[in-house]
C-alpha cells in the first residue's frame, strides 16, 4: 500500500519534470523560439572557445571573459564526453542530465524520516521559472555538487567537504556551504580537496589563477541592486553608458566606481554578519546547515555587483534542500525566491532591452526582482538568527533594600 502510495505521489512531480525540461531543451535547441535575446551563444560562442583552448593544457589567458576558478575548465570541457554531438548540444544534454541528478538527490533524500518531498517540488517548479538560461550556463551542474554536499552533510561529513572544496574550485560560492558545518572532518576534508585540486591545476595547466585578477576589475552591472541608481540617474542627466564590458552588460562613467565599492562593503557587511550569527548561534538542528547555507549565498548574491540570472539558479537548489526538511521554517524565503525567479526570466531575456534602455518597465521589473531578493534575505535571515540564536533573558531588578516576601512589584 505504501509503495503503491509513494509512486503515485511521484508521477506527477515525473510528469512535470518531464514536460518542463523538454520545453527547455527544444528551447536552447531553438525547435521553440524564446522571446528575447539568444541566451545560447555564450555556449555556442564563448564556452565554445573556451573548449578549443582549454583543451591545448592552457587557460585563455588574453579572454578577461574568463573569470573562473580553475575547475571550471571541467565544465566546460565536458561536452567531450559526448563526442557523437555538437559541443552546445552536448553542453544542454549534460545540464540536463545534471537537472536530472539534482532531483534524484532532492526525492531519495525527501523520503527519509523526518524529510519531506517539498524540496522536490521547489527544484521541478523553480527551474523552468528560469526559462532557457539555466540550460545555457553551467551553473545547473555546480548547484548539483552544491546539493549533494548538503544531503550528505549530516551522515558524511567527508563526504560532503570534499564535495565542498571541489565545488568551489568550480564556481567559488561552495565555500559557503559548510557554514554551519561542526565537524572538523568536513572543514579538514574541505581544505584537502581545494588545495589538491588547486595545486594539480596550477601545476599542469599554466594561467589557473589569472580569473582573479578579471574578476577584480569588474563594474556594476545592469541587473544588480546597486545599478538601479544608475537606470534612474540615466533620466536625470547622468552622464555614463551602458556597455559590454568583461563579458556582460554593465554601466560605465561617473560615480560607477562609488557604487562598486559601495556593493563590496555590502559584502563585507554581510560576512561580518555571517561571523556573528556563527559565534552566538548555539542550537542546531538538522536543516541547519542548509538553512545557512540559503542564508549565505542570499546574502552574497544579494549584494553582489552582478546579479546574473543564471545565479538564481544557486538559491533554487539551496532552498529545495532546505525544504527538504520538514522543521525546516523558510518556506517563505523559498516562496520569495521563485517569485524573484519568475520576474527574473521576464527581465532577462524576454524584456531585456527595456533593463538596457532603463524604461519604465525595466525599471520596475528590477525594483521587483531584487526587491524580491532583499525580502527574501532579510526573512531567511531572521529565521537562521532566531532559530539558533538563544534570547537573552534580562532578569528584573528592584532598586533599593530587599523586598518582603509577597510584596508585589509596582509597574
Amino acid at each position: 500500500m505504501r509503495t503503491t502510495a509513494v509512486r503515485g505521489s511521484l508521477a506527477p512531480l515525473l510528469l512535470l519534470w518531464g514536460l518542463t525540461r523538454a520545453a527547455l531543451l527544444l528551447c536552447v535547441l531553438k525547435v521553440i523560439v524564446f522571446p528575447g535575446p539568444d541566451v545560447t551563444s555564450d555556449v555556442s560562442v564563448i564556452y565554445r572557445g573556451w573548449y578549443d583552448v582549454l583543451r591545448t593544457g592552457t587557460f585563455p589567458l588574453d579572454d578577461v571573459t574568463w573569470q573562473y576558478p580553475p575547475a571550471a575548465a571541467l565544465a566546460i570541457l565536458s561536452p567531450g564526453l559526448l563526442p557523437f554531438l555538437e559541443y552546445a548540444t552536448a553542453f544542454f544534454v549534460l545540464a540536463c542530465l545534471a537537472d536530472l541528478v539534482t532531483l534524484c538527490l532532492l526525492l531519495y533524500a525527501g523520503r527519509r524520516p523526518g524529510r519531506s518531498p517539498r524540496g522536490a517540488w521547489v527544484w521541478v517548479v523553480g527551474v523552468p521559472l528560469l526559462g532557457p538560461t539555466v540550460y545555457a550556463r553551467y551553473d545547473v551542474m555546480v548547484t548539483a555538487v552544491a546539493v549533494a554536499a548538503l544531503l550528505a552533510a549530516a551522515r558524511y561529513p567527508r563526504l560532503a567537504g570534499a564535495l565542498a572544496g571541489f565545488g568551489a574550485l568550480v564556481k567559488v560560492w561552495p565555500a559557503l556551504l559548510l557554514l554551519a558545518v561542526r565537524r572538523r572532518g568536513a572543514w579538514v576534508s574541505a581544505a584537502v580537496t581545494g588545495a589538491g585540486v588547486a595545486g594539480l591545476f596550477a601545476v599542469l595547466m599554466p594561467g589557473a589563477f589569472a580569473f582573479l585578477a578579471f574578476q577584480r576589475d569588474r563594474g556594476t552591472e545592469v541587473e544588480s541592486l546597486g545599478a538601479l541608481v544608475f537606470h534612474v540617474a540615466r533620466h536625470h542627466g547622468w552622464e555614463g553608458e551602458v556597455l559590454l564590458n568583461y563579458g556582460s552588460v554593465e554601466f560605465l562613467g561617473p560615480y560607477v566606481g562609488w557604487v562598486s565599492t559601495g556593493a563590496l562593503l555590502l559584502s563585507g557587511a554581510a560576512l561580518g554578519w555571517l561571523v556573528l550569527w556563527r559565534v552566538m548561534a548555539v542550537r542546531f538542528s538538522a536543516h541547519s546547515v542548509a538553512d545557512a547555507a540559503f542564508v549565505a549565498v542570499l546574502l552574497f548574491t544579494t549584494t553582489s555587483r552582478v546579479i546574473s540570472p543564471q545565479y538564481m539558479v544557486w538559491l533554487v537548489g539551496l532552498g529545495a534542500v532546505c525544504l527538504c526538511f520538514r522543521e525546516s521554517r523558510m518556506g517563505v524565503a523559498v516562496g520569495l525566491v521563485l517569485g524573484a525567479s519568475l520576474v527574473t526570466v521576464l527581465e532577462f531575456p524576454v524584456w531585456f532591452a527595456h533593463v538596457v534602455a532603463s524604461d519604465s518597465l525595466g525599471i520596475a521589473l528590477l525594483v521587483l526582482r531584487n526587491g524580491l531578493l532583499v525580502a527574501a534575505t532579510v526573512v531567511a535571515a531572521r529565521v537562521l538568527w532566531c532559530a539558533t540564536v538563544p534570547r537573552r533573558r534580562s532578569v528584573p531588578t528592584v532598586p533599593g533594600p530587599a523586598r518582603a516576601a509577597g510584596t508585589p512589584v509596582s509597574s
